[in-house]
């Protein structure tokens, strides 16, 4: 793992397409890289260190230290007071992924990479392909919302899409591990900012797209575009793939990729549907029909339409490449995913659901599943936020996603950063059309919906998922709604 310092040179010159690279301090000098790092607080010796000018930080202004801690190049954008060889270009970004990639020999070309976009199921939809792929005898590791896995060891991931010398790391560290293959989510702001490049994927996955990120994005289709990019910028040759038949956005992509991925869905018109399906508290039963691969029956042990749907998707996605009978293995076995209707007995009788849904449709989908599964007379207590700096209008429609099938709304604070709580609780409440009551403290309005909790009773919190921070005025305080569920259960 290393790369001279002329050869890294050589293929930034390659990719200048406007001549727009310089060099400083050269003078002959031609190091060994061995890493690539764009925490300065992670150099060590033989880095070349990645200057990133973010939101909130300016990777120029750690150069020094970097230099300091033994960096022998830096990638910037401008001219620094430093004695190491600087290269400039116009945007870290654009060259950073593919640097890496080559400092760490292109790892994504030694294993069978799968990645999954779309704005609901990306999390639950790896975790059943990782697990499809394992049945099938591939060590595999997993990059996503909740963990980092390098097939080895896992630990709580930062971001869905970390920065792209990161993911080239994890993806060396994948092939070093013995890895086979690696199963990922691609966020659209790891998309859009360039975090994929230098990583190319043998399978593309296209879950479903719903209005989200648009403080980010502006408008849908700039959001579908970044998503788009799994397909059209970081697919190796002969790839394959799956879009969902029954989402407008992933028609345009069957249409656009018409015979290399195939379209999933409940519509009796797409080429991979559900025929047959049967829930209950336990899992579900399907089969699926195939046009290009015939029918298959499975067993998954989790529930609810959209796990259906993520199960589909994720089936689709893996046949032709992995035999049915590690598919059906790998469906049956497929562990509960952290914080995706993650299900807490309680000794009273009731119990609680914790689930990652923060958009209007994942909530309404999350509720009308345990109005399905628990019948009209069950009461259902909603318990949700939402986070500051997103998409404003889902605020209301949260309520009224959750006023369809809940008996009642506590509404509490997510992610506030640096809005005021109290102003998304009362945006939120405009949509209820439910009794609601607001408590902004997160840990008090699940304690009182415990406190007042009883046989029978299901409480859905929801938002968070496995998150274990929550963030108020851009502080992250230590949080997590189900060891908040488990230390009441415990002390009761």
């Amino acid at each position: 793992m290393s790369a001279k310092f002329d050869n890294v040179l050589r293929l930034i010159r390659a990719n200048d397409k406007n001549n727009s690279v310089r060099i400083i301090n050269q003078d002959n000098f031609n190091p060994e890289i061995f890493d690539v790092i764009s925490d300065s607080r992670d150099v060590k010796e033989g880095t070349l260190f990645a200057a990133i000018k973010g939101d909130t930080s300016d990777g120029h202004n750690y150069i020094n230290n970097a230099e300091s801690k033994g960096a022998c190049a830096v990638l910037c954008e401008r001219e620094v007071n430093s004695k190491l060889p600087q290269i400039i270009v116009p945007r870290v970004r654009d060259y950073l992924g593919e640097v890496a990639s080559l400092v760490y020999n292109h790892p994504s070309s030694k294993l069978l990479m799968v990645g999954v976009t779309g704005t609901n199921g990306k999390t639950t939809t790896t975790y059943i392909i990782r697990s499809i792929l394992q049945a099938a005898g591939i060590k595999t590791g997993l990059l996503g919302t909740i963990i980092e896995s390098d097939g080895d060891t896992e630990k709580d991931a930062d971001r869905t899409t970390p920065e792209s010398c990161i993911v080239q790391r994890q993806l060396f560290n994948m092939v070093n591990n013995n890895c086979g293959a690696c199963v990922m989510e691609t966020s659209s702001h790891g998309l859009y900012l360039g975090r994929l490049k230098g990583a190319l994927y043998d399978v593309a996955v296209f879950t479903n797209l719903y209005p989200e990120l648009l403080d980010f994005h502006l408008n849908m289709d700039n959001y579908f575009a970044a998503k788009k990019l799994l397909f059209t910028d970081y697919t190796k040759p002969n790839f394959t793939g799956a879009a969902n038949f029954d989402d407008l956005f992933g028609k345009r992509l069957l249409a656009e990729f018409y015979g290399k991925i195939i379209g999933f869905g409940l519509s009796e018109d797409a080429d991979s549907k559900v025929v047959v399906s049967h829930t209950t508290i336990n899992g579900t039963d399907l089969a699926i029909e195939c046009n290009k691969y015939g029918s298959i029956r499975l067993h998954s042990p989790l529930v609810g339409d959209f796990n259906i749907m993520n199960t589909l998707c994720a089936v689709t996605a893996m046949r032709g490449r992995i035999d049915d009978s590690a598919i059906i293995d790998g469906v049956a076995n497929v562990p509960q995913v952290p914080g995706r209707l993650e299900r807490i007995d309680l000794q009273n009788g009731a119990c609680c659901f914790v689930d990652f849904a923060h958009t209007p449709s994942a909530l309404r989908s999350v509720l009308s599943v345990i109005r399905k599964l628990s019948g009209n007379d069950a009461r259902i207590i909603s318990i949700f936020g939402h986070g500051g700096g997103r998409y404003e209008k889902n605020r209301p429609e949260l309520a009224r996603s959750a006023s369809e099938f809940a008996n009642e709304i506590i509404i509490t604070s997510d992610n506030a950063r640096d809005e005021d709580p109290q102003l998304i609780a009362n945006s939120i409440a405009e949509g209820a059309s439910i009794p609601y009551k607001i408590i902004l403290d997160r840990a008090e309005a699940v304690k009182f919906a415990l406190d007042n909790s009883k046989k029978g009773d299901i409480l859905v919190i929801t938002g968070k998922g496995p998150e274990k921070f929550i963030t108020i005025k851009n502080k992250q305080i230590p949080y997590n709604d189900s060891q908040e569920i488990i230390k009441w259960r415990d002390s009761h």
